[in-house]
């Protein structure tokens, strides 16, 4: 039987409108939302809260699923939602695999990003989505 991949992330906004984002402290040491493959008997919503408290140590609820990506070369689905802070924690590192995080303004993000990454924050704060299923290619950069 062959593996299927799945992983999801968490796009949470502050009360200005910025977006959460960690960087990794592998690959580029790129910028992203946070998030990570499941696990196994984890659905997509509870990996995405998941990776939030391993990540960056705060506990989120997801909200709206905003967009599902499906990842042909690794034969992966990324599954994206809006998540909220349950109360009023500070996102801090909690993970080996994540040098800084913080809320950075969307028209402003920090460089190297994907844009993998910048297409699926466009797609979670677009107020009409129609299309939620979306093909994705490798991934290009934006630095």
């Amino acid at each position: 039987m062959t593996t299927k991949y799945m992983g999801a992330a968490a796009v949470i906004l502050n009360s200005e409108g910025h977006i959460l984002l960690v960087k990794h402290s592998y690959g580029k040491n790129n910028w992203d939302l946070p998030g990570g493959k499941s696990e196994e008997k984890e659905s997509a919503e509870e990996t995405a809260i998941r990776e939030v408290r391993e990540e960056v140590g705060i506990t989120v609820h997801t909200e709206q699923l905003t967009g599902v990506y499906y990842d042909p070369n690794f034969d992966m689905h990324h599954f994206v939602f809006i998540a909220n802070k349950s109360s009023d924690q500070k996102p801090v590192p909690s993970s080996p695999e994540i040098l800084e995080c913080g809320f950075y303004d969307i028209a402003d993000l920090p460089r190297p990003i994907s844009d993998f990454t910048y297409r699926r924050i466009q797609d979670a704060i677009r107020t009409e989505r129609q299309q939620l299923f979306h093909t994705i290619g490798p991934r290009q950069w934006i630095e």
